[in-house]
This record gives C-alpha cells, structure tokens and sequence, in this order.
C-alpha cells in the first residue's frame, strides 16, 4: 500500500493550549462554523505513545469547513504528543489526518519504511488511530483512522451543525 491508497485528507488538527480562543480566531479567520467542544476525553487502555501503555486526558473541539473536519486539541493530563509539542513547539499545527481504506496494512506499510508510530489507540470500535513521525515532511505528524459507524455518524452529526451556523 501506499500513501495514494490512503484516501483524501480528513482532518486538520491544531494542539493549543486555549481551545475557546482558537475555535473564536478560526470562525473569524475562515469561516468555521459551530464547535463541538468534548471535556477531558481519556486516552488509556487500548492507547500508546512511544511505544508504552498511555494514560492521557484532552479537551477536543471539532468543526468543519465543507468537508474538512478541523479538530483542536488541549491536552489536560498526562504525557502524550500532544503535551511533547506544546514543549517543543508551542500550540500550532500539529497533524493531517488520512482515512485509508485498509487501516492495518497502511500502519504496517509505514512502519515497514521505517517511519515510526508515535502514538496509537483502540477507541473500542468507535476508531483507531495511528500518529506516524513525519517531521521530515514539515508536519509533525500523520494521522492514520479507522472511523467506526458510530463515530462516523457523530462526525455526520457536527458537521451539519457547523453547516448550519
């Protein structure tokens, strides 16, 4: 498999440290419409970063702009790469995100060019997802997702709200 196979890109994600500030700053800069903010999502069981179990918590804002999820991200505890970037980095752009249509061969397909996995989760059938070190492609990380039906209606659910606002 290769990245042409990955399907178009889904998703843009920003880390921040003020998620209401950068949801007001992206509505007034390009017209994103209304944000569906979730509090203190638990990443744990099922999730890795760096290689070890995960134990992380976040706030996530999503909205979109046509077909374009955007997805804010303020970490709220424990170590993750998220709260990495916000280190190393400052908030910003932090990753794309690719829906492929064959999530393990796509993972295994990346890992087998040695690019490596950084973090990683099982949501219990609602998705997976595989964050891949792409630092020397100028964006710190691509997304890998499997999104699950229900998630998918979810996504379906904000997305028109941010349509109709």
């Amino acid at each position: 498999m290769t990245a042409s196979t990955w399907g178009p890109i889904t998703q843009t994600a920003w880390v921040v440290e003020d998620i209401e500030a950068t949801e007001d700053f992206l509505s007034q800069l390009c017209g994103a419409g209304a944000w569906t903010r979730m509090a203190d999502i638990e990443f744990g069981t099922g999730c890795t970063y760096r290689g070890e179990p995960a134990d992380f918590a976040a706030h996530i804002s999503l909205s979109y702009i046509g077909d374009m999820q955007l997805e804010l991200i303020q970490p709220t505890r424990g170590e993750s790469i998220y709260t990495e970037f916000l280190r190393t980095s400052g908030p910003g752009l932090h990753h794309i995100c690719f829906e492929p249509e064959d999530f393990d061969d796509a993972v295994s397909d990346a890992a087998g060019t040695g690019v490596a996995v950084v973090q990683s989760g099982d949501m219990g059938g609602a998705m997976r997802f595989a964050y891949l070190d792409a630092r020397h492609a100028g964006v710190p990380c691509i997304e890998l997702a499997e999104i699950g039906p229900d998630m998918r209606a979810l996504y379906e659910q904000i997305k028109s709200r941010s349509s109709q606002s």
